[in-house]
């Protein structure tokens, strides 16, 4: 599938760990905003646990940060104050170009769309009507969704635009050419992490990829993911 190399979808999925790990979802997602902001590229929320990245080689810079990341700290949510390990899921995909998007044709039957109010930060209802929009590949539990624009037309062109670029990967993975023959039900799998950042009892970034590590896990956090991309 051809797609556009300068436009990134991030979203981070909390793993297990529980508040834990929904709160280091929501860290991963900003730091990739904080690197975005460094690059001068533009980002647009899309979905609570999504942003769209624009910028120069956002794509083809950040596409090898898809998979499990871990984090050691002290739970800030532990009256104990004990150390807790939780994980995180990132998933960066790509902007099918239009004639991708085109050959990809999902059968009407296996979609179904779910609407509900846009919420802002908090968590709070912003809009009083349905704009936002939530779109589900049947056959495989694939999600997607948007809540970027006031129209829930335009929120359902983003989302299925992002559950196509999904499928697309997913078609892929299995080597498969036909939607129709990805029928079973998509389950996550945390498996390894790709890269642990370890703030407790001393700090550490370790990327199994690059077989490297370093202790700047702050600065990376805040951003600087280049001090890891430098190394490739």
């Amino acid at each position: 599938m051809q797609h556009n190399p300068n436009i990134a979808y991030v979203s981070t999925f909390a793993g297990a760990g529980g508040d834990d790990a929904k709160d280091w979802a929501l860290m991963l997602l900003k730091m990739y905003a904080a690197y975005a902001g460094r690059k001068g590229w533009k980002e647009t929320v899309v979905d609570g646990n999504t942003i769209e990245l624009r910028g120069q080689g956002a794509y083809d810079r950040l596409k090898d940060e898809s998979g499990v990341h871990r984090l050691v700290r002290i739970s800030p949510f532990d009256a104990k104050q004990s150390r807790h390990t939780s994980f995180a899921l990132v998933e960066v995909l790509p902007e099918l170009e239009n004639l991708s998007a085109a050959s990809l044709v999902i059968p009407e039957k296996d979609l179904k769309y779910e609407f509900f109010r846009s919420s802002g930060p908090g968590g709070q209802n912003v809009n009083k009507v349905e704009t936002a929009v939530r779109v589900v590949h049947v056959p495989t539990g694939i999600t997607a969704g948007s809540q970027a624009e006031r129209s829930q037309a335009r929120n359902r062109e983003i989302a299925l635009k992002l559950l196509k670029a999904k499928l697309s990967q997913e078609l892929e993975r299995r080597q498969e050419e036909d939607v129709a023959h990805l029928r079973v039900k998509v389950t996550p799998e945390w498996g390894h992490e790709i890269r642990s950042y370890v703030l407790h009892p001393y700090k550490q970034v370790r990327d199994r990829r690059l077989g490297i590590k370093m202790s700047k896990v702050e600065e990376i956090l805040d951003g600087n993911l280049d001090l890891l991309f430098e190394k490739k």
